[in-house]
């Protein structure tokens, strides 16, 4: 066991002794109304757990996403928070981008990076972009086959970033292969 996982057990060990010496404080001489109380905050939380996953089963469901329709054209909604997310099949993997005309270029996360085998941490960070949040470093890579609905290219470039992102950015350097509609609330990708 290692020294984190040590100090977190007896973190909860003494959380778990000064709520159980609360609960016999307050309690003392009603057992029944402590076991009540007890086994509501166990539905509770159960109930609560229960609901998250079900939330991430459905929130698929509920969101809008990416459809490949006649003509081989795609049509990707937008999202209530006013941007529009694609998720692209690189390698096997499926990544979600947000779509986003001011990039140059395609900008991987480190998570997303690690999804696709790539080692973050084994990079050479010797490019620069500047964002809104000032300047980071990225290192450029290859990724591929990358595919779009029925659009696959074998290998395109693209870059992690070093620094801390929530997701990867789709630029211009892929979107430019599209002719680009903005129509109903909807983003028309086709060739």
């Amino acid at each position: 066991m290692d020294g984190d996982l040590t100090a977190r057990l007896v973190y909860l060990g003494l959380l778990l002794l000064a709520l159980g010496t609360w609960v016999l404080v307050e309690y003392r001489g009603r057992i029944g109304a402590a076991i009540r109380a007890g086994l509501a905050w166990a539905l509770i939380f159960v109930a609560v757990l229960a609901g998250y996953g079900l939330w991430r089963d459905v929130r698929h469901e509920l969101t809008p996403t990416q459809a490949v329709m006649e003509n081989s054209r795609i049509e990707v909604p937008r999202s209530r928070d006013g941007h529009y997310y694609v998720t692209l099949d690189i390698a096997g993997t499926p990544v979600r981008f947000m779509a986003d005309t001011g990039a140059s270029s395609i900008v991987l996360s480190q998570a997303d990076a690690r999804r696709l085998g790539i080692e973050p941490d084994r990079l050479d960070y010797l490019g620069e972009a500047i964002t809104a949040n000032g300047s980071v470093r990225t290192a450029r890579v290859r990724v591929g086959p990358v595919a779009l609905g029925p659009y696959r290219e074998e290998r395109i470039p693209a870059w992690v970033n070093e620094g801390p992102m929530d997701m990867s950015l789709l630029g211009m350097d892929y979107l430019r292969r599209f002719r680009i509609e903005i129509a109903d609330d909807r983003m028309i990708l086709s060739r």
